[in-house]
This record gives structure tokens, C-alpha cells and sequence, in this order.
């Protein structure tokens, strides 16, 4: 699954919008995020089919426009983070959405845990050229009952893993959709069919993609784990000549 990825603004924000194709007369300012754990329910930045040319900022953790109650709305967020490709088309908080409501997750990593010799290592997970990718995601608004809010939220795909991934995250086995960059626009064209929209969801090539063990700082329940050492490789010598 995915419950951690990083967002880095490397040099200045105009420069991530112009990569994005959005409109650069935006006023709000965006923060690097080393590292971004969803179960804060943090608010990240997005790009929704309704909105393909502007930055938005949604909740992580996914509340369906029906749910009625805030304890529903806060118990069913917990359970939708990651969207299972394999059954978008299938489950009632899904179905319409996949082919209504889809969205690009800005990202320059993420994390995921292998379990080898009786314990968990930390990864850090990113495109070769080092640059910003996009999840596959969908979206939804839901009006808070008690303040009259809309709050938009989004949950990002997983499929089935590369290689890469199935090594790493060799308990669950998942990995995010990540979406070609010279065809992730695509994925918000409100015209595309079941088929076109099916034939994104498969894992990202392998060779493109590197991950290297970061140290134990991700998991602190004390320390600030927002900062660049998070992302810094870091060996365990009990790993070693292992592949």
C-alpha cells in the first residue's frame, strides 16, 4: 500500500508549476513535504479533471460525497487512502468515481517497508531522473453536515507491483499507479472509456524507478521526520549482500 510519500519543491515553485502546466498567477505558497504520512489526514496539492490547469488542495483519505454522519466520514477516510485497481469498478465508494472524478498526486517519492530477517526496513522509492511523478488518483467532495463545508478529498491507486516493489513491499505486495509523464494528462480526459481508463492502471517500468534503505527516522513518534535527512540512504550492515 501507500501511506507515505514525499513531495520536495527542489528549486522554486514557479518552476514545479510550469512542469505541471498550471496556472502560475496562484498565490498559494506550497511547502516541501520529506515526508507525508496519511493517517495525519494532511491537505496536499492535486490537479482533478474538473480543474485540470490549477493546483487544489485536498484532504488524503477519501470521503464519498454520501456518507452522512462525521463519525462515518471519519471512519471511512482511515479505510480509503489507496483504491485497489482491481476493484474501482466494483465497489459503490469507487465506481462512479474512477470514471467521473480522477486526479494527478504530485510526488517525488515514497516510502514502503521490507520485512527480512524478523524485522522491517525503511525504503525510499523514486524515478531514476529524480524528478516530479504523479499518482493515479480519484476524488471526491462531501459537505461537512455540521458547518456546511465541502471538504474534497482523494485516495490514490495501487496495482499490483513491479519487480522492484514486490521485493520491497514483499508482505502486501502493492505498489502506487504511477502515471507516464508524456500521457498522465490523459488520465483526466473526461471522455476516456472503462478500457482506456483500465489500461493505466499496471505498475511503472522497473528499470525506471531506484530504492535504497533510509534509517529508522521515519518511524520516530518524536523527532520531526519534515526535514531532508529523512530521505538520506543509510545502511544496516546485517543487509549487506543481500539483493
Amino acid at each position: 500500500m501507500c501511506y507515505n510519500y514525499s513531495l520536495i519543491i527542489y528549486k522554486k515553485q514557479r518552476d514545479f508549476e510550469r512542469t505541471y502546466g498550471v496556472d502560475q498567477t496562484q498565490k498559494n505558497k506550497m511547502s516541501s513535504y520529506y515526508t507525508i504520512n496519511s493517517f495525519s489526514l494532511p491537505k496536499m496539492p492535486v490537479i482533478s479533471n474538473e480543474n485540470p490547469y490549477q493546483f487544489q488542495i485536498f484532504h488524503w483519505g477519501l470521503i464519498p460525497f454520501w456518507v452522512k454522519k462525521i463519525e462515518d466520514a471519519e471512519k471511512i477516510r482511515n479505510q480509503t487512502m489507496n483504491a485497489r485497481a482491481e476493484t474501482l469498478f466494483e465497489k459503490p465508494s469507487y465506481r462512479n468515481l474512477i470514471k467521473q472524478k480522477r486526479c494527478l498526486v504530485p510526488a517525488s517519492g515514497f516510502f514502503e517497508w521490507r520485512y527480512i530477517l524478523g524485522k522491517n526496513y525503511p525504503y525510499y522509492i523514486r524515478l531514476k531522473d529524480k524528478k516530479w511523478f504523479s499518482f493515479a488518483g480519484i476524488w471526491d467532495s462531501w459537505k461537512n453536515p455540521e458547518t456546511g463545508e465541502n471538504v474534497y478529498t482523494y485516495s490514490i491507486i495501487t496495482c499490483e507491483p513491479n519487480n522492484l516493489l514486490r521485493k520491497i513491499h514483499n508482505k502486501k505486495k502493492r505498489m502506487p499507479v504511477i502515471l507516464p509523464w508524456k500521457t498522465q494528462r490523459r488520465w483526466l480526459d473526461n471522455t476516456l472509456s472503462e478500457d482506456e481508463i483500465k489500461s493505466f492502471l499496471i505498475s511503472y517500468p522497473d528499470e525506471k524507478m531506484e530504492a535504497y534503505t533510509i534509517s529508522r527516522l521515519i518511524t520516530s513518534k518524536t523527532r520531526d521526520k519534515n526535514i531532508p535527512e529523512v530521505i538520506e540512504p543509510y545502511n544496516y550492515p546485517e543487509l549487506e549482500g543481500m539483493d
